[in-house]
């Protein structure tokens, strides 16, 4: 059976044995020490004696199963890179990768940088997690949380460490946010004060519910006229230029946000019409886009939004809602004609009918109090030969 023992050390005392408690400075810290085929490992843990006793016992228990992993010494500001480049920079969108490097570079290596990837317990996380709920929104501290969870079930699997830190730590609640949109007579006076292109792209993404990547990924290849259908087959890319480098182009076309955001949007007569009148003036594009600038190049989202659309808001008399709003417009739409929620899912792109109820289930209409109503409807509108519900009840009441 292996065995192995909690050792204290202190720089200050000059404290290194076995079972040491005479010293009290916050600088000692606690190893443990075991056995592996003749061979001794030590591993500091840190001030806590409890956790240095969990985790004796768990190194024990994993070597006397035959599961013992050593694991590989690596600071996590040295495994976040190699995180990023191996798993991040091939796995996931190009706007996705710039989030997780800007939130790994400001948040987490000053927080656990030139620590020992094994060494960085829950207790140090949660402690860590506290202080930025006291300085972050809870959805900012949230995506901290799950990109450090992705971060060590790789470290785990790369054999870095033995056990996930981050298994035991929550997401923080979320309060309900309500939902933006605008109603049939805001889209009427947000579509009087537009104009043209900016019009018809208003009209386009508040009558298709596509996200502005899309959108302004938008081909004419991808609309059929005699069908009128549009087909998202992809969206836009937009990087600053510090990330795209001086002189560099600074967009690409990417796949869709999911498997399922690859889909075709049932396209309105009036849609149909405002977008084959828009293609007579449009500027000519080499990439086919339907909406470009005047060098048929694609539209810098970030201006679109702020010269644009903010201040088409504010000469409409509107609030300020984001341009994804427009997005859930379409849906408010849909739901307001009592669209079937699968040809609603199927229409934003959903990956999953559950993301679309539990984003939009409250604007469905209730009608639960007229269920019984109907039931009966379908059952008893054509009653048995000789014998309804309502006789045989009037039968019982007169005895």
């Amino acid at each position: 059976m292996a065995r192995g023992s909690i050792v204290k050390r202190c720089p200050v005392c000059k404290t290194n044995r076995a079972g040491a408690t005479e010293c009290r400075h916050k600088e000692a810290v606690y190893s443990v020490v075991y056995r592996v085929c003749k061979k001794q490992y030590w591993e500091t843990v840190g001030p806590n004696k409890k956790d240095a006793e969990r985790k004796l016992a768990g190194v024990i228990a994993q070597i006397n199963s035959g599961g013992y992993v050593k694991p590989t010494d690596i600071i996590f500001k040295d495994f976040s890179g190699k995180w990023l480049e191996a798993y991040a920079r091939v796995s996931v969108k190009p706007s996705t990768f710039r989030t997780y490097e800007n939130t790994i570079h400001h948040h987490l290596i000053p927080a656990f940088g030139d620590s020992e990837l094994k060494q960085i317990l829950p207790e140090r996380i949660q402690s860590y997690v506290s202080e930025l709920r006291k300085q972050r929104s809870p959805k900012t501290v949230n995506n901290v949380i799950i990109l450090l969870r992705t971060m060590f079930k790789y470290a785990r699997r790369w054999k870095y460490v033995r056990e996930d830190p981050m298994q035991d730590i929550d997401n923080m609640p979320l309060q309900h946010r309500e939902m933006a949109y605008l109603n049939v007579a805001e889209i009427n006076l947000l579509l009087k004060h537009a104009h043209e292109p900016f019009k018809t792209l208003l009209l386009t993404a508040i009558m298709t519910g596509m996200r502005r990547g899309e959108l302004l990924a938008l081909q004419w290849g991808d609309l059929d006229w005699h069908s009128s259908r549009i087909f998202v087959h992809r969206g836009l890319d937009w990087s600053s230029r510090n990330e795209a480098g001086e002189g560099k182009q600074r967009w690409q076309f990417v796949s869709p946000k999911s498997k399922r955001s690859e889909r075709t949007i049932e396209m309105s007569p009036a849609l149909r019409e405002a977008l084959q009148i828009h293609k007579i003036s449009a500027p000519v594009s080499q990439h086919d886009l339907v909406f470009c600038n005047n060098n048929g190049n694609p539209l810098d989202p970030d201006n679109l939004v702020k010269r644009e659309f903010h201040p088409l808001l504010v000469t409409a008399g509107l609030r300020k809602i984001r341009f994804h709003d427009l997005r859930h417009t379409y849906t408010s739409l849909l739901i307001a004609q009592n669209e079937n929620i699968k040809f609603i899912q199927s229409q934003l792109g959903h990956a999953s009918i559950q993301t679309t109820l539990d984003r939009y289930g409250h604007l469905l209409p209730n009608t639960q109090g007229e269920v019984g109503q109907r039931i009966d409807k379908q059952i008893f509108s054509v009653p048995a030969e000789g014998f309804s519900y309502q006789s045989a009840a009037n039968t019982v009441l007169t005895k």
